[in-house]
């Protein structure tokens, strides 16, 4: 299988079905040609289940911003961060209550439920992304890696497909998007930032595990040199 990407610089005319098949005939015979590893029907359905909640939690991220905006607009501020704002805003409703119009105050309460429900179907979610893990060898053993957790280690099985697709860690580097970019002319290459060409939802996880790493691991002395 090919990726979608790699055929249309071989599309000659309009996107039809028989310049759509010639061109896949064309990339299919190039050299050096990398191929998609076909996935099972339990890794489809869990990247769908990982596309519902990162869908989710930018309808709760949504509702969330919209809720600060129009109580801003009141004059009443909360602290940052959802959860810590969430928690305030319920602790003094009986405040509110008493500075706010009533019509804004249904507008509020609907907000509330609306984002209490976004939080119960994202909860639900990841219970069954988890119990998928708990279920996968391959989940289990990539769960012990620093910064990997249910989650994670979930959507990498699942967009991975077959990992013998891969011929080495770089090129699965290289798949998400986290090696660098290269540019040059005259035989000189030169390295910029990552080139950020793979699964972005994946980069983000593994990119948000590795903060989490270094956050929470205590490095000193000559370690502390080393990583530098």
């Amino acid at each position: 299988m090919l990726h979608a990407q790699f055929i249309p610089p071989f599309v000659q005319t309009n996107m039809i079905d028989a310049a759509d098949a010639k061109a896949i005939w064309t990339a299919v015979q190039q050299p050096g040609m990398r191929t998609v590893a076909a996935k099972t029907e339990d890794q489809q359905a869990m990247l769908s289940l990982h596309r519902m909640r990162s869908q989710l939690i930018k309808f709760r991220t949504m509702q969330v911003n919209h809720l600060r905006g129009f109580l801003y607009e009141f004059g009443v501020t909360f602290r940052t961060g959802r959860a810590a704002g969430l928690a305030e805003i319920r602790q003094r409703m009986a405040e509110l209550e008493d500075a706010l119009p009533a019509s804004i105050m249904l507008n509020l309460q609907d907000q509330l439920r609306r984002i209490n429900a976004f939080e119960d179907d994202i909860d639900q979610l990841e219970k069954r992304i988890g119990a998928w893990q708990k279920q996968e060898a391959a989940c289990r053993a990539i769960s012990d890696v620093p910064g990997i957790g249910r989650l994670t280690a979930a959507a990498l099985v699942a967009t991975i497909g077959d990992a013998r697709t891969f011929r080495s860690g770089r090129e699965f580097a290289a798949f998400l998007g986290l090696v660098p970019r290269q540019s040059g002319t005259g035989g000189t290459i030169r390295l910029g930032s990552i080139s950020k060409r793979g699964d972005p939802y994946l980069r983000t996880l593994l990119i948000h595990g590795a903060r989490s790493v270094l956050c929470h691991t205590k490095v000193t002395g000559q370690q502390t040199r080393l990583r530098r």
